[in-house]
């Protein structure tokens, strides 16, 4: 087998078991599905499950990396922008394509996760990675370093964390313009920030 459909194997096995093993945490909570029934629903051996997901947790959230690096990736893409440019523009772009990335999910996986105390800690630990991986790329770009990229990553991140939580807020309650009530939020927030991140 080629080093290329060898890859693409391992990601759809990768795929598969995430599926399935959000299906059950979805219909019979997160905190009471096992690894083991996970395996045996996914028709993999449970050592293959843990090798493709280190933490229970990473069953569900299958694009944490994607979701961490997203706002720095932004800012490395435009380096003739500024961070704040990028960031803002980049969410209204997710925000036309509904990306998961904002928070866009279905009633059923918001509720699964807001039903769990473990995965409400994974995700607060997955803004807080966002946050420290935006404050990385902002210091690549001043390497003079001090507390104003760390600080104008925190406030970014803030609004973006913010507005994730509208998303889901929205979402489970049912609201059909759901996008326009949340490019309003955006906007507001975005300008409130501008005066003081514009620069940054």
């Amino acid at each position: 087998m080629s080093t290329g459909l060898r890859a693409q194997k391992k990601q759809e096995t990768r795929q598969n078991i995430s599926h399935v093993a959000t299906r059950l945490f979805i219909d019979r909570g997160f905190d009471v599905v096992t690894i083991a029934e996970v395996a045996e629903a996914a028709r993999v051996a449970k050592m293959t499950v843990t090798n493709h997901f280190a933490r229970k947790e990473d069953l569900v959230f299958d694009v944490r990396t994607e979701f961490v690096v997203w706002p720095a990736e932004l800012v490395r893409q435009r380096p003739s922008d500024t961070a704040f440019e990028a960031i803002r523009d980049g969410f209204f772009a997710a925000l036309d394509e509904r990306s998961a990335l904002l928070g866009f999910a279905e009633v059923p996986f918001v509720r699964m996760i807001r039903d769990s105390e473990r995965l409400v800690s994974a995700l607060t630990e997955m803004h807080l990675d966002r946050e420290r991986e935006l404050a990385g790329a902002l210091l690549d770009r001043d390497p003079r370093g001090g507390i104003l990229p760390r600080a104008a990553a925190a406030h970014l991140t803030s609004v973006l964390r913010l507005l994730f939580d509208d998303v889901w807020d929205l979402t489970f309650a049912g609201a059909a313009d759901l996008v326009p009530k949340v490019r309003r939020s955006a906007r507001k927030a975005f300008d409130q920030l501008e005066p003081a991140l514009a620069e940054v």
